[in-house]
């Protein structure tokens, strides 16, 4: 009987040829050392219609075993997602965005920590990057905790254990779970990191750079409807079910200082997205909140020149007083980089 691999990378992809072919050569780099079996390396395909099925076949005639599924239609992300996590044979489940990256040593590091206790969700520390991974590096720093308990874990990761590319979920931890009950939203993957956090003795955040995630090149969503509405959510739905009250008010307090005012600046400066879409779903979920209406409602209310500066230093001094100030700077520099015309 063949043993089953300690993790599965699962990468679900369409039309990405080009992100599919990196994100193979760096887990090619990546796989050096690595013992044979010990990682299953998996891509569902959508139905491409570009190169992916020659991308493919190319890394494996360099060497590298692939677990090929092409389906015979597009499923649609989220099925396809549900996909990648039902046919996955690993202990342990790493669902890859196909444009995110293992940085440099990451997955070594990552499976000696698997191999060395049992986890329910190892955490993955991110950094967005938009042109090379590398020279955007911030910097190898941080630290690695264990927490004994699901609570004080989920609100240490806070924000990450929403990002699909940074959770590594125990899936025996996950028996008797149907995911094609989550598949039609967009956090589908979110409850399962939930549920094995919730159902493991122990939990591990390696709060290292360890992911390199492509900033701005999602799949099409509303922010507000995604992160704040369907978020709260799912987290509302596992109170009583091991998730404190006190966990839920605590990490919307974390996310409303720290994390939403990054991405309320990127909305006013990319203009992508309806700022009166967000005032809506915010205003629902935390309208009448000092911290909410003091700190992060004027990103959205104030006229953009105004709100760009507001933004800009709400996002400057959150990063730095939540301990992610690297962060917070290696984004407002790519971001105004960008829009700010050369003289």
């Amino acid at each position: 009987m063949t043993e089953r691999p300690l993790l599965t990378i699962a990468i679900p992809t369409f039309n990405r040829a080009s992100y599919l072919e990196q994100n193979l050569a760096q887990i090619k780099s990546e796989m050096r050392g690595v013992a044979p079996g010990a990682v299953e390396l998996l891509i569902s395909d959508n139905h491409s219609t570009d190169s992916t099925p020659q991308v493919v076949e190319n890394a494996q005639r360099a060497g590298l075993t692939i677990r090929y599924v092409r389906n015979a239609e597009n499923l649609g992300w989220a099925r396809n997602f549900t996909q990648c996590y039902e046919l996955a044979s690993g202990t342990y489940l790493l669902l890859l965005g196909d444009d995110d990256l293992l940085t440099d040593g990451a997955l070594r590091l990552l499976l000696d920590r698997l191999a060395g206790a049992e986890y329910g969700v190892v955490c993955l520390g991110a950094y967005g990057f938009d042109a090379d991974y590398r020279a955007e590096y911030p910097g190898n720093h941080g630290f690695e905790r264990e927490f004994a308990d699901a609570n004080e874990f989920l609100i240490g990761v806070g924000a990450q254990a929403t990002f699909i590319s940074s959770c590594v979920v125990n899936k025996t931890m996950l028996s008797g779970v149907d995911f094609r009950q989550y598949a039609n939203g967009d956090l589908a993957f979110l409850p399962l990191v939930l549920r094995a956090a919730l159902a493991a003795k122990r939990n591990l955040y390696l709060k290292k750079f360890l992911v390199a995630a492509k900033r701005a090149n999602s799949y099409s969503y509303e922010f507000s409807g995604v992160f704040v509405t369907e978020m709260w959510r799912l987290y509302d739905e596992r109170i009583g079910a091991g998730l404190k009250v006190e966990t839920v008010r605590k990490l919307e307090r974390d996310l409303l200082f720290a994390y939403y005012p990054y991405y309320l600046l990127d909305l006013r400066l990319g203009r992508r997205s309806d700022p009166d879409v967000a005032l809506k779903n915010f205003g629902a979920r935390f309208g009448g909140q000092w911290l909410y209406e003091i700190w992060l409602a004027p990103t959205l209310r104030l006229p953009r020149p105004l709100a760009l500066v507001w933004g800009g230093a709400t996002t400057i001094v959150g990063r730095i007083l939540h301990g992610e100030w690297r962060l917070g700077f290696s984004f407002l520099a790519s971001k105004f980089k960008r829009k700010v015309p050369k003289a």
